[in-house]
């Protein structure tokens, strides 16, 4: 249930309980205020232990994934697997734009998949990212209920994530279409039944926690998930019906009568659910699963994982549907092997003992220790992955979201690994002489980011990639300047960085939803698909870009003053970081080349900013009519 979906007030109210009995509540894929980090005078705690990081990465930075207990990677939605979401403009207030780091009143795109994750080598590094931004926190990989997901499973046990999720078809289906509610995904029951059978065939399913939901919301449903397999369960839609919610299916329209699916002010103030009433339903809810656990034979849930031969079939249904329905594979218990257990029992080995961060921790200490300014030089190799994630999870646990106070310079050399510069946190700057694959900038935090070729290459860095596909996907905040080309869906779902780069591959800046993007050179196809925000300039010599363009969301809007300026500020710092000579050129030349750059500006975001101008000239009028 993430922030967009649900008020804040209904989302607190969730997390307070869940923080008061010792269970998790779930921020949701919306990202999560920073005021809610910090206890409360009575000590509460509206912090959600689990962060999610979805398809839009809103809101994701290294200050979020720090202040976690679990991080969840929502692969897909039990309602409406592989579709992605849409969170319409009207719902995002000035409130969930800030937390989303994107524009109030602009609607936002989750795109269908997420755009770093193409095998299971690539969860896998995804994985060890977010291990990286939170080596305290688990790891959790959420999958829908379908048939083989049993193996994909074990392939995100393979790829070291501490928990799977099977969701079920009927979770979450407040804001989904109605023919996914009735046509994707299938019951818990039967992924759970697979996942567990599965992990167990191949030695995996004591290296690994299980996790189900989908409208669990009885203890039967908690002790029929333990016996097919899961050790711990999601509730979602009986604790909203706790706090209030009626069913009213209309969460996608804003006009929740009380006060839980909306961001309308009128509506969220009938809103009374209480906390209270929260925790008093997981408690029912645990002693109901103690007693059937007592009447079994269990003493632990250790014992009942996985205890199948505890479910009989129900002979007294006639329904033609049901009645000659073979049920034996879903209660089939597959036996493990003497050294594996049918439980979690073993922690994952992340590998994070030897990597470079550890070196750079240490040649931090001045700066986290007294804030005090750090240069440093190390070579790397491309299998020096998340380089800086690790360090920006330190910097976020002194510094918070502010960042170092006096600027960290570390100069590499070599061949950066995948995920170079991940959720790189503010006052760090990482340059790279060499070349950088793929995952660049990943989550930019506010860290700056410089790459150009090796001194003692031949290469002409503008005719060449030096650095892999998927750059600043989900990036916040920060800088990144780029002598050379890119590969394929720069500044993905980009929601604040500000870039140079000369050139790129196809489907740039797509899903963009802030930040700036300055391309001095050609593009690939499809470029600016489904930008909903931010703004791009492309420097287009040979006048073919509009054949590249994907028109449906944005404009070609010409250049205005304010345009000129930040592309002079842009440049010249491109230049002094890079020596870039393609750089050099358009401002040698600037009145030509300006005329030559096309300014690529989404529909809905110009319309608001617009609006908000004319509402500023317009205050500031009545005020100097007041005087």
């Amino acid at each position: 249930m993430s922030f967009g979906s649900i008020s804040y007030e209904a989302h607190s109210t969730l997390a307070v309980a869940m923080n008061r009995i010792g269970a998790k509540s779930n921020s949701g894929e919306g990202g999560e205020d920073p005021t809610r980090f910090e206890r409360k005078e009575n000590g509460d705690w509206e912090r959600s232990a689990i962060k999610q990081v979805a398809s839009g990465r809103f809101g994701v930075t290294s200050y979020y994934l720090t202040n976690s207990d679990e991080i969840q990677i929502k692969m897909a939605q039990g309602a409406k697997p592989g579709e992605g979401g849409q969170l319409p403009g009207d719902k995002v207030d000035d409130w969930i734009g800030a937390t989303r780091h994107s524009t109030p009143g602009v609607g936002l795109i989750s795109p269908p998949p997420h755009h770093d994750i193409y095998s299971i080598e690539d969860l896998a590094q995804l994985i060890y990212d977010l291990k990286n931004a939170n080596r305290a926190g688990r790891v959790n990989v959420k999958l829908v209920s379908e048939a083989g997901v049993g193996t994909i499973a074990s392939g995100v046990a393979k790829a070291k994530a501490d928990v799977v999720l099977i969701a079920g078809f009927d979770g979450g289906t407040g804001a989904s279409p109605m023919s996914s509610i009735r046509h994707t995904g299938l019951p818990w029951e039967l992924g759970l039944a697979e996942t567990h059978q599965t992990l167990l065939k191949n030695g995996l399913r004591n290296r690994i926690v299980v996790q189900s939901d989908g409208q669990m919301k009885t203890p039967r449903d908690l002790a029929v998930a333990t016996l097919l397999g899961a050790e711990e369960w999601g509730v979602a839609t009986a604790a909203l019906v706790v706090e209030g919610c009626i069913m009213m299916r209309k969460c996608h329209k804003n006009t929740c009568p009380v006060g839980i699916a909306t961001q309308n002010k009128t509506l969220r103030e009938r809103f009374d659910g209480r906390v209270e009433d929260v925790v008093t339903f997981f408690q029912y809810m645990a002693e109901g699963l103690r007693e059937v656990m007592a009447e079994l034979g269990f003493r632990t849930i250790d014992e009942m994982v996985g205890q199948s031969q505890k479910l009989k079939i129900r002979d007294d249904i006639a329904h033609w549907k049901y009645k000659n329905l073979d049920l034996s594979p879903v209660l089939h218990i597959e036996q493990a092997r003497e050294e594996d257990g049918v439980y979690n029992q073993t922690e994952q080995n992340h590998n994070l003992e030897q990597v470079l961060d550890r070196k750079l921790i240490q040649a931090a200490i001045p700066a986290l220790e007294k804030g005090e300014a750090v240069n440093a030089e190390f070579p790397i190799i491309n299998t020096d992955r998340s380089a800086g994630t690790m360090l920006s999870n330190e910097i976020s646990k002194v510094y918070k979201d502010q960042g170092l106070p006096q600027p960290m310079n570390v100069k590499f050399n070599g061949s950066a690994g995948q995920s170079f510069g991940a959720f790189l946190a503010k006052g760090v700057k990482f340059e790279v002489e060499g070349d950088a694959n793929d995952y660049w900038g990943k989550g930019l935090s506010g860290g700056t980011l410089v790459l150009y070729p090796d001194a003692k290459s031949s290469i002409v860095a503008e005719d060449n990639i030096v650095v892999g596909n998927v750059c600043f996907y989900g990036a916040t905040s920060g800088e990144s300047y780029i002598r050379g080309m890119a590969g394929e869906r720069f500044c993905v779902r980009n929601s604040g960085a500000k870039v140079v780069v000369e050139g790129v591959g196809d489907h740039g800046c797509e899903y963009m939803t802030g930040g700036v993007a300055v391309i001095l050179g050609s593009t690939g196809r499809n470029f600016a698909a489904g930008m909903s925000g931010g703004v791009a300039y492309v420097w287009d010599k040979a006048g073919d870009f509009e054949t590249k363009l994907n028109p449906e969301l944005v404009d070609l809007d010409p250049i205005e003053q304010e345009d000129r300026e930040l592309i002079l500020d842009m440049l010249t710092k491109h230049v002094e970081f890079t020596g870039s000579e393609v750089a050099q050129s358009f401002l040698d030349n600037f009145e030509a080349s300006i005329a030559s750059l096309v300014k690529v500006m989404p529909r809905d975001y110009k319309a608001v900013l617009l609006k908000r101008k004319a509402e500023a000239e317009q205050a500031q009028t009545e005020e100097v009519e007041a005087v």
